[in-house]
């Protein structure tokens, strides 16, 4: 993680700092895009009523979405920059 975003189209976001050189070799390699602006955050903004139903699907296209209470609790205990391994 290498910087936090309080004002976002979301509630909160954290950017991800991917992808590393690593992470491109390797898309390149099976001819692929890594992809890029990855975020952690909360709901997107004005939505935040629908978040028990926008949570039970994917809909983040690449990021990963929390309740807004998870946000707050996330965001106050990570500091920047912080080591952050997502596994699949």
């Amino acid at each position: 993680m290498d910087f936090k975003k309080p004002n976002s189209a979301y509630y909160k976001a954290i950017h991800i700092s991917y992808p590393n050189a690593q992470d491109v070799a390797r898309a390149k390699s099976k001819g692929k895009s890594a992809g890029g602006d990855i975020m952690i955050h909360g709901q997107k903004n004005a939505f935040e009523a629908l978040q028990t139903q926008t949570q039970k699907f994917n809909w983040t296209i690449g990021c990963i979405a929390l309740t807004n209470e998870d946000m707050d609790s996330f965001w106050n205990k990570i500091k920047t920059p912080t080591n952050i391994e997502i596994r699949p």
